[in-house]
């Protein structure tokens, strides 16, 4: 017969491998279930988190330090590989999360060192460390890869290179602390404070892994300021978090995983419709996809006291590339602005270099989302148009009425989703053979409506992401302001509803956000 004891300690053992088979993983990082904002895990992660964020709102070393280390585990949990080093014939691995402290320790250093030196010559000097020491470190492990296979593809060669792992957002960090030396250099800011106050903007974990990319300039003075979170602010941050996992978790991967992908992975074993349907929804997939994560990210920012400016402003009612450019990824199109277009010359070295400059700078732009020619291709053709655009400009007067507008957004949204075949599709190949498949569809009424009956839930739902996206501006301000001024039970059933939709629709596990590849 067990005794007490006996009993005791079956249930203490059964308890201990309960938590060390089902609960330990979770805080452990796994390549298959990274930390996702659109997880369920995360939602509990944070609020545990925040609990103790709120408690420490007035020891500023406190919630600097304790905000620092949250960053620096999420960014372990979000994609926590390793790198393998060999020093002196000793072999170890480090966290890729060593370069996010490196570029954040060093970078300050030498902006520090560059404000207070007088002599401009020597400001050069440390700005130039700090632009080509982090481009240098975006190059190695974003590029190395694509330059020995264009290599080994001229001079048919087989130089071969040890597997280089691509770090979870280490082209938005960079583009930030780059963002920082040039801000300084120009005098347009001072320094951080402290080192541990740049470590706090480098490592913010909502905007870390996938942007926005936020200029120091504009976050550091917000981190003066006490967190004092009224309830319109509240109500919004959770508007925006809600609104961003309806576009990700129940719009994006659901048209991704049971469709998009399939066609891309194998247009040629689809019809001539499907293809056009699946550029389509990839249109709106990849912007139900970022603009969700940015929405998230800015919600999650606010109920931390900290204002992201938005990153999308419904960029597919654009009339014009120029315009979609001015609300699609602003962070990023208006960096490149800043920091390559107008450093490159802008417009003030003639028409011809004003040209130059902005096909460069959408080039580069395009290289920057990936080491492949398909994004060269794609950054190309919008540089294009983007100068096109500029020199009819001076002499069409295109007139401003409600049929132009439309035909402008539809000949826009239409060469966007034109150049999306060759952001998405695995090669070249796979992008020319989409295009020449939907080049030849037919009118075919039947066989149309019989790809739209058996995607029945697929296109509903892209419907359901178009009309979101085309909704009147004062439409969804009307719609915040409602959410807003509805009672907590309110928010709470809203919120509720969200997640069994998540759940209605959800063909998977958690999906990875897009841009996390870049």
């Amino acid at each position: 017969m067990k005794t007490l004891l006996d009993i005791s300690n079956s249930f203490l053992l059964d308890w201990w491998d309960t938590i060390t088979r089902e609960v330990l993983p979770l805080f452990i990082f796994n390549p298959d279930h990274r930390l996702l904002f659109n997880s369920a895990f995360f939602l509990g992660f944070f609020l545990v988190f925040y609990v103790g964020y709120v408690m420490g709102k007035n020891h500023d070393f406190f919630r600097k330090l304790y905000l620092i280390t949250f960053s620096l585990y999420f960014y372990y949990l979000a994609g926590g590989d390793t790198m393998d080093i060999n020093l002196f014939g000793f072999h170890f691995s480090l966290n890729y999360f060593i370069l996010l402290v490196i570029c954040a320790v060093v970078t300050h250093l030498l902006a520090v060192k560059m404000y207070h030196t007088e002599k401009q010559s020597t400001q050069k000097v440390y700005l130039t460390l700090i632009i080509v020491g982090n481009l240098l470190m975006l190059a190695y492990f974003k590029y190395t890869n694509f330059f020995i296979q264009n290599l080994n593809a001229i001079f048919s060669g087989d130089l071969s290179f040890h597997n280089i792992i691509l770090p979870i957002g280490i082209s938005f960090f960079v583009f930030e602390a780059i963002s920082y030396g040039v801000d300084l250099y120009r005098k347009q800011m001072k320094p951080a404070d402290s080192l541990l106050d740049f470590c706090f903007y480098i490592t913010f974990f909502p905007k870390l892994v996938a942007g926005p990319i936020i200029r120091a300039k504009d976050f550091l003075p917000q981190m003066k300021n006490k967190l004092h979170l009224t309830k319109a602010a509240a109500g919004t941050a959770i508007f925006l978090i809600l609104i961003g996992l309806i576009k990700k978790a129940v719009i994006s991967d659901y048209i991704s995983l049971n469709f998009v992908d399939r066609v891309f992975d194998s247009p040629m074993s689809y019809t001539a419709f499907e293809n056009l349907m699946a550029v389509y929804g990839y249109t709106l997939q990849i912007y139900c996809d970022f603009s969700g994560y940015s929405d998230m990210a800015i919600g999650l920012s606010l109920l931390m006291g900290f204002t992201i400016p938005p990153n999308f402003l419904t960029p597919y009612k654009s009339q014009s590339i120029t315009e979609f450019w001015r609300r699609w990824h602003i962070s990023l199109s208006s960096w490149l602005r800043d920091y390559l277009y107008i450093s490159m010359g802008g417009n003030r070295k003639g028409k011809f270099r004003t040209y130059f400059n902005l096909f460069m700078t959408m080039l580069i732009g395009g290289l920057w989302h990936g080491a492949s020619w398909k994004f060269v291709m794609w950054g190309g053709l919008h540089g294009i148009i983007l100068v096109i655009e500029r020199f009819f400009k001076q002499f069409i007067k295109v007139p401003d009425n409600r049929l132009t507008r439309i035909v402008c957004i539809l000949l826009t949204f239409h060469f966007v989703a034109f150049c999306w075949i060759f952001f998405r599709a695995d090669s070249f190949e796979n992008a020319w053979n989409i295009i020449l498949n939907i080049g030849e569809m037919t009118f075919a009424p039947g066989e149309w409506l019989a790809v739209l009956e058996g995607y029945r839930n697929v296109f509903i739902l892209v419907l359901v992401g178009y009309i979101m996206h085309f909704l009147p501006e004062n439409l969804v301000n009307n719609i915040k302001a409602g959410f807003n001024s509805i009672p907590l039970f309110g928010k709470a059933a809203f919120a509720g509803l969200v997640f069994w939709m998540i759940f209605a629709t959800a063909s998977s596990g958690p999906q990875p956000f897009i841009y996390f590849q870049f």
